[in-house]
């Protein structure tokens, strides 16, 4: 069961589920280092899904907060080379990685949570293994030897896990000091989970340090007790984590029950005591998070509604957004098939149900996606949004789709589409992009961050981006709007504010005389960080709520009021700041 996390509260909806985190001294850190690596290894083996994720993204962060460089490496144990062929409904979302790295969507979480820069080799899996093991006896490197699970493999991922570890992941290009390593569970049910899931630790050689139970309410003394007895731990290294508003408040749990300086004993961390600056951020994000009154309500038009985990950076962006500007965020999920006239035939209350959630939006959202399936309600919604002038975000597909929408309806171009849905239309304002290999499908998509370059001061995506001339965003899309068919459009008021470098590839649509009608062609969300809100969703916020023209007046400006003080500190460590506005962009 997985905790509920799309709307900011994080609930579970299973008995007291113990996760065990397990610490080590590691190896020396390298040649001529004068210390050594220090691992932290998150373990949940009672069922899938739990929030180890968010656990080990937490600890990373208190330590963090203390003035240390952290990493994280995820452990998968499916044979995929990488997540890039998933179906969301099974795995999530893909997250992509500024080196083009599709990997498992808690890799966003530790993004998000540590506010660093990873690489796909943080996202370990067995298929990457076994290819690592069998290029090499290709290569010969095992000459005359049998290759076999053990030694071969095993030294394999230690081996690579001692070697990603020291990967800075920091902007001040420091080598790591703490590694937190999570491996993925079983996602089987046991009974009795905490104590069967330490025993089945102890199995493997492993004790662990610290027991952190994941609950609905706060344990009691005596089941404190009772687990500390059965799981052969003392009191203090049971900690709770029960259900709490916000994840914000999820690293303060930790740090409230003496974490960090459990930490700090147990693996002789070189951290002087001090006020954690980071932790008094996460504090008032959480307390601001408590406080809020007004709602914000965003229509979420896509394909895959049914699981929120397909759409995590999405929704995670929407938060950051929201809780920026002081408003509580209700998203309203609408399946695009739902509102399509063949749904008004086969289903009339299901239809009318899905506009009328459309309708009482403050704004529209529309993600990216593969596949036909829906795109004809994508395109229903887009042209409402932009009939009715209501903010709209088009993202990836979505912007794909508003500029077919707006070729149809404005141009009159009526079988206008994309090739990936109609190969034989007469106006393909999509169309694959030159280099895709339609043969294989894992990781021939144009991936990682790319440069785009404004190509006209007057834009509100150039004044959300703070009046800079390119930006740098992650990419992950096999077509691309048809750069033939750009004059036509912009004639008619779509106009292409920004462009790849080579100013062939469209990346930034906006429509003229509407509030915010925005197409981007990459993904913002990946780069969204809980005070770095991503400027694409920020600005769709800020129209929603009426208020987009009054910041862009200010010189893209939040009130104080929409601040955090100067006694939050930085997320990177040993720096300040005195100040902190949304957004903020780094192009390092």
């Amino acid at each position: 069961m997985r905790p509920e996390l799309s709307t900011g509260c994080w609930r579970l909806n299973a008995p007291v589920a113990g996760l065990g985190l397990q610490l080590s001294g590691g190896s020396e850190a390298g040649l001529g280092s004068k210390r050594k690596m220090k691992y932290i290894l998150v373990t949940g083996g009672v069922i899938s899904g739990i929030g180890k994720g968010v656990i080990a993204s937490s600890v990373g962060t208190i330590l963090k907060s203390c003035g240390l460089h952290v990493t994280s490496i995820k452990v998968d144990p499916y044979i995929n080379i990488d997540a890039g062929t998933f179906s969301p409904y099974e795995h999530g979302e893909v997250f992509v990685l500024d080196d083009g790295g599709e990997v498992d969507l808690d890799l966003g979480n530790y993004e998000r949570f540590l506010d660093i820069r990873l690489t796909k080799d943080n996202n370990l899996t067995t298929g990457k293994i076994y290819q690592h093991v069998i290029n090499k006896e290709r290569k010969g490197d095992y000459l005359g030897k049998t290759v076999q699970v053990v030694p071969h493999i095993t030294d394999a991922i230690q081996d690579w896990v001692m070697k990603q570890a020291l990967v800075s992941v920091d902007e001040d290009g420091l080598e790591p000091q703490v590694c937190v390593i999570e491996p993925s569970s079983t996602g089987e049910q046991k009974t009795k989970p905490t104590q069967n899931s330490v025993r089945e630790l102890r199995g493997l050689g492993l004790s662990p340090d610290l027991v952190v139970c994941r609950c609905s309410n706060p344990l009691d003394t005596s089941v404190k007790e009772k687990i500390s007895m059965f799981c052969h731990v003392e009191p203090e290294q049971v900690i709770c984590v029960h259900d709490v508003s916000t994840i914000y408040r999820v690293p303060l749990l930790l740090e409230e029950q003496g974490v960090v300086d459990y930490f700090l004993r147990r693996l002789d961390l070189p951290v002087e005591r001090q006020p954690r600056k980071m932790l008094m951020k996460w504090k008032e994000m959480a307390d601001r998070y408590d406080r809020l009154l007004e709602t914000c309500s965003i229509a979420l038009v896509g394909k895959y509604t049914k699981f929120s985990d397909s759409y995590a950076s999405v929704i995670k962006a929407l938060e950051h957004s929201a809780l920026a500007i002081n408003h509580k965020l209700e998203i309203k999920y609408i399946d695009s098939t739902d509102l399509e006239l063949s749904t008004m035939q086969e289903d009339p209350v299901r239809y009318h149900e899905a506009w009328q959630k459309l309708c009482s939006a403050h704004g529209v959202l529309v993600p990216g996606g593969f596949g036909v399936r829906g795109t004809e309600g994508k395109i229903q919604a887009i042209s409402w949004a932009r009939k009715q002038r209501k903010p709209l975000l088009g993202v990836c597909l979505g912007m794909q789709l508003a500029v077919v929408e707006f070729s149809r309806n404005v141009l009159g171009w009526q079988d206008a589409n994309s090739t990936e849905f109609d190969p034989k239309t007469s106006h393909p304002v999509v169309i694959e992009m030159p280099e895709h290999n339609p043969g294989q499908m894992g990781g021939t998509m144009r991936l990682g961050k790319r440069r785009t370059l404004f190509q006209t001061k007057n834009s509100i995506m150039r004044k959300l981006y703070g009046d800079l001339d390119y930006l740098e965003e992650r990419h992950r899309h096999r077509f691309e709007v048809n750069p033939v068919l750009k004059k036509c459009l912009e004639e008619q008021g779509l106009k292409f504010v920004g462009q790849d470098v080579e100013g062939e590839r469209m990346e930034i649509v906006e429509l003229e005389d509407h509030p915010f009608f925005v197409g981007v062609q990459y993904h913002p969300e990946f780069l969204s960080r809980p005070i770095k809100p991503s400027p694409p969703y920020l600005g769709l916020l800020l129209a929603s709520v009426g208020q987009l023209p009054h910041y862009l007046q200010k010189g893209c400006r939040l009130s104080p009021r929409d601040t955090y003080s100067d006694r939050s500190g930085s997320s990177s460590p040993d720096s300040e700041i005195t100040e902190l506005k949304f957004p903020s962009v780094n192009h390092n």
